[in-house]
């Protein structure tokens, strides 16, 4: 709907935002829908179907009586209460209803009494069918199906009995879909499966003279679980699937177990290591008839007396210690059944000197387009010490424990300690994702700020802190470019600004969950809680009593709504846009309803990311004030994180001059025009301009404001989206900065520059091939302010080309073909890490905690970096050593090294303007560079892949920096052969003097040659 004021919205129902992002990190998302059953349509029912037959969950309802209020689509209402529904089963009843030619209905639930389920005010849409609503939750399936008296008994002669997890789909309704061997499917969307015990459900299958089934599984939504397209094949018998595992003649998942009384094995082989002021406890596994669940680490020593905390893992990480003291650590095992193995051997360590802070540096203050960009994921990228790794409250339930793998795992000193191996690539510039203390459920990508003013304990190390990786980056010549965020905190809001208080209470249900409160302690992400052992404490984020003040309405009183488990779920246990929680002041209180309307610009765009109220001084100041800080460290620059969700005028006026003015205050005027800031728009659209939308589009935030709005920073920003939405984008400034006229280089024109650059979105949509990136990005660069400064990336940390949730796929050859484009056309080249060897490629991007980060396109890397490496200068390795020897081989490192090399001997290359014309060729184009004070004039011609013919240049020689081979141009026309994919030619005009034409530059490798 149309919002007509930034703060007015529609409250979503709570069963929706429980099933966006979860409760208190218990309840996750539904996942997305998986491919439809292999062998049977996604449809959940027949176009031709005349009826409805409807079930409707009384679990939570005390009503006497349920009526159903419907009107078939395009028919009439039934008069108030509606029909009385039948009994159907335990919890359910009932009601089929005609729908003649209709292809659903609208309905309401009602005790009759004038108590109404009419879904938030929105009435439920139903379709045609059996069709369950519980709890707001619209599913296709019979939820009385298990009840069935033809349902054979488990263990009948020749039956199946299925027994499915739900304890990580997350599904409320599950159906299994089947067919006998050699007989017939069931009609969609299957049959019901019954509850069987917590975390399961059942159904048994006749299978007449079949020895098995073919079978898939869905939550009668869409939503399917097919094997990854391949089916289920099912045996007779008892057989469970759990996360896509099959156990045939397998134990009764429900069945009572024996009481376990055997403890496990003692840990053996425990060592410690201090570094620094930490101490990296590890063990062998003890063994165990049930299984090992965690192990118990007892520490003494220091002036805090003895220390127990429980650990999922065989490490243990304990920092913060005391400087110089003797520490000594014992380990237990623990099962399931809370056995306790009797106590390891000790181990013991002393610690070291606390290290001193290093000096704040300085920015590098050159040209940011001389830099190619290396993009990290700090945490997922190489681990240089164990002790802050972090695998928060979803380490098992992601699966990332099984793969030894914590979330926080890469850090600061892996980066420091492969510094020459990013440089050996022939990078001079890394971006490194937010680096503020986070805090949620699963934070290690950083973007759910918790303390902006603090760097997160869990990417530092003692003599490998923020600042010393800024200082040992500057002294190899590399720049720092940082994620910051303007747009959000994390949901559990901003230390120093707001954060709200959720209702809690240790009861049977609970207690397990909600820690003991510990006035005496401060989260920081890193440093375990003693008493509830987690590093992960929640203590301070709840209260059973109302706090004082407290805007959240229905404190602690009951939903109505369960969680997976069967829970209790109660008003104002989850922070959210609507609950109240958060002052309007500060944050905005409503969901965005519309990607391309005004409300993206100041409603929430997901659960973990609390909405600021970026108008507000209050919120600027404090955001303006964190980051002047990280400023002072000596940053080489800002990506602005969610850009397009803050309105241009707010960040012309407020955020982008306060980082000019603090960067010149600390390091001068220079340094400044050199502090390189470009924003994330995400325009996931192939057009030049998002949907018709100037407001949501890339290159709009590129300029400055071209008419006066009022003082108000809220009243602005409304007045300017009205404004240059009525302009539309004909009537948008174009610039030509980024274009030779003829074969001459010209001034750009600075002035209307709103000081934020962009990563180009429209060639990043468009990388299905490096053809279509070129022609695309041609066409839309008259409306930046100079396209030269776009920051060009094929994929990154949240999609592939169009839109794709999986990492770029396209093969080698494409790959080699649009770095070719990437390193030899204007803007700046930026890669994900990892993309060199094409790392975790085909694998989707990102599943939050639903599958381990291994089997994503965040999987960590420092596997690939094993060894040692010296990079004497950009692209030169002098030595290697280990696996990291074999990832600088790879085809793709290869090709890099010799495109920095080249790109690096080439100004053209690095900061010319360009033109087409007199141009024949697909991906050919010529750039020109020239700079009166320095003396400086690089023009090059460039043909990517295919052939080329270039008319109206300029006379003279040109040396190809590919394959040295030289053309005397004496008519204004030179001829290039096709290269072939991948490959590339870039001839340069010998002008004699420093700008002399270079030559062959490096030696031929696999594509360029």
């Amino acid at each position: 709907m149309r919002r007509t004021s930034r703060r007015l919205s529609g409250r979503r129902p709570l069963a929706a935002a429980v099933a966006a992002a979860g409760l208190l990190g218990l309840l996750t998302a539904v996942p997305p829908s998986d491919p439809a059953p292999a062998t049977a349509p996604v449809a959940a029912t027949a176009a031709a179907e005349t009826t409805a037959t409807v079930f409707y969950s009384t679990k939570t309802r005390n009503w006497s009586a349920y009526h159903l209020h419907y009107a078939p689509d395009g028919g009439t209402w039934t008069t108030v209460p509606g029909t009385r529904m039948a009994s159907a089963c335990t919890d359910w009843v009932k009601l089929t209803v005609p729908l003649g030619g209709a292809s659903g209905l609208k309905a309401t639930f009602n005790d009759g009494s004038g108590t109404w389920d009419n879904n938030a005010g929105r009435n439920y849409d139903l379709g045609t069918g059996n069709i369950t609503v519980k709890d707001g939750v619209v599913a296709h399936s019979d939820p009385c199906a298990g009840t069935d008296p033809e349902e054979p008994a488990p263990g009948g002669p020749n039956t199946a009995s299925v027994y499915y997890a739900t304890s990580t789909v997350g599904w409320s309704t599950v159906n299994l879909h089947y067919r006998p061997h050699g007989g017939a499917w069931t009609t969609v969307p299957g049959v019901g499966m019954e509850a069987a015990c917590t975390g399961w459900v059942r159904r048994t299958v006749d299978l007449g003279s079949a020895t098995g089934l073919q079978a898939t599984f869905n939550n009668g939504n869409g939503v399917w679980d097919n094997n990854n397209g391949s089916d289920y094949t099912l045996p007779a018998g008892l057989t469970t699937v759990k996360d896509r595992k099959v156990t045939a003649t397998a134990k009764d998942p429900c069945a009572a177990e024996e009481p376990d009384t055997e403890a496990p094995s003692v840990p053996t082989a425990v060592k410690a290591a201090a570094d620094g002021v930490s101490v990296l406890v590890s063990w062998e596994p003890s063994t165990d008839d049930r299984g090992v669940t965690r192990y118990q680490v007892t520490r003494t020593g220091g002036t805090k007396g003895s220390f127990v905390t429980d650990v999922g893992s065989t490490v243990f990480a304990d920092t913060g210690l005391e400087a110089k003291t003797a520490y000594r650590y014992t380990v237990r095992a623990v099962d399931a059944a809370g056995n306790l193995s009797a106590a390891s051997a000790a181990a013991t360590a002393t610690t070291g000197e606390k290290p001193t802070a290093p000096a704040t540096g300085t920015p590098l203050g050159t040209d940011p387009r001389k830099d190619p960009i290396y993009f990290v994921l700090t945490a997922r990228f190489n681990d240089g010490d164990p002790t802050n790794n972090r695998g928060g409250s979803q380490h098992e339930k992601s699966g990332n424990a099984a793969n030894n793998d914590p979330m926080f795992r890469g850090d600061f000193k892996g980066l420091v300690q492969k510094l020459d191996y990013i440089k050996g690539l022939g990078f001079s510039a890394i971006w490194v994702t937010p680096v503020v203390l986070n805090r949620s459920d699963y934070d290690y990508h950083g973007y759910h700020g918790y303390d902006f003013y603090r760097v997160d304990p869990r990417l530092e190390s003692a003599g490998a802190s923020y600042q010393d990786l800024i200082n040992a980056a500057h002294a190899k010549g590399m720049k720092i470019y940082q994620d910051v965020v303007h747009n959000h905190s994390s949901r559990w809001g901003a230390k120093g600004l707001f954060t709200p208080k959720a209702y809690g209470v240790r009861d049977a249900q609970w207690s397990w969950y909600y820690d003991e409160r510990n006035d005496g302690f401060a989260y920081d992400g890193l440093t375990v809680e003693p008493k509830s052992g987690k590093s992960y404490y929640n203590g301070d984020l709840w209260s059973t009593a109302e706090p004082t003040g407290n805007t959240c309405v229905g404190w602690g009183t009951p939903t109505g709504h369960t969680s997976p488990e069967g829970y209790r779920i109660y008003n104002c246990q989850w922070p959210s846009p609507t609950s109240g929680m958060f002052p309007k002041a500060l944050y905005h209180n409503c969901w965005i309803g519309n990607w391309e309307g005004e409300d993206s610009r100041s409603c929430w765009l997901h659960d973990d990311l609390a909405d600021f109220n970026t108008e507000n001084a209050q919120v600027q100041n404090y955001l303006i004030g964190a980051y002047d800080k990280y400023i002072d460290m000596g940053v080489d620059g800002f990506r602005l994180d969610t850009a397009v969700h803050i309105p241009r005028t707010t960040w012309n006026r407020r955020f982008l001059p306060a980082i000019q003015e603090r960067v010149t205050q600390k390091f001068g005027a220079e340094a400044a025009k050199n502090f390189f800031v470009f924003g994330e728009v995400a325009a996931f659209v192939n057009d030049k301009w998002n949907r018709g939308s100037v407001n949501h589009s890339a290159q709009f935030f590129t300029w400055k404001e071209r008419k006066e709005y009022s003082a108000d920073d809220e009243k602005a920003a409304l007045e300017m989206y009205d404004y240059e939405q009525q302009q539309g984008t004909g009537a948008q400034p174009v610039s030509d900065n980024a274009f030779l006229k003829g074969n001459a280089y010209h001034a750009p024109d600075r002035g209307r520059f709103s000081g934020m650059n962009v990563i180009d979105m429209r060639m990043h949509m468009n990388f299905g091939d490096a053809d279509n990136a070129f022609h695309n990005g041609k066409d839309s660069d008259d409306s930046y302010h100079d396209a030269t400064y776009n920051v060009v990336y094929v994929d990154s940390h949240d999609y592939g080309p169009n839109k794709s949730s999986e990492r770029y796929t396209g093969g080698t050859d494409a790959w080699a073909e649009n770095m070719s484009l990437m390193w030899t056309f204007r803007g700046i080249p930026t890669l994900y890490y990892g993309s060199e060897i094409e790392f975790q490629k085909g694998k989707q991007i990102d599943c939050g905690p639903r599958c381990p980060l291994a089997s994503t396109g965040r999987a960590y890397f420092g596997d690939h970096l094993a060894g040692e490496v010296t990079a004497p200068d950009f692209g030169k390795v002098s030595s290697a050593t280990g696996k990291v020897a074999d990832t600088l081989a790879a085809p793709l490192a290869r090709h890099l090294q010799r495109l920095n090399e080249i790109r690096r001997a080439v100004p053209a290359l690095q900061m010319g303007q360009y033109s087409t014309e007199g141009i024949t060729g697909s991906m050919a184009y010529k750039r020109r560079y020239t700079d009166a004070a320095s003396g400086d004039d690089s023009f090059a011609l460039v043909t990517v892949s295919g052939s080329a013919t270039y008319t109206g240049i300029p006379n003279g020689t040109y040396k190809d920096a590919v394959t040295g081979d030289t053309k005397v141009v004496s008519g204004g026309t030179l001829a290039v052969p096709a290269p072939g994919k991948g490959n590339l030619r870039v001839y340069v005009l010998d002008l004699g003097g420093k700008n002399a034409a270079p030559g062959k530059i490096g030696a031929a490798g696999p594509y360029l040659k």
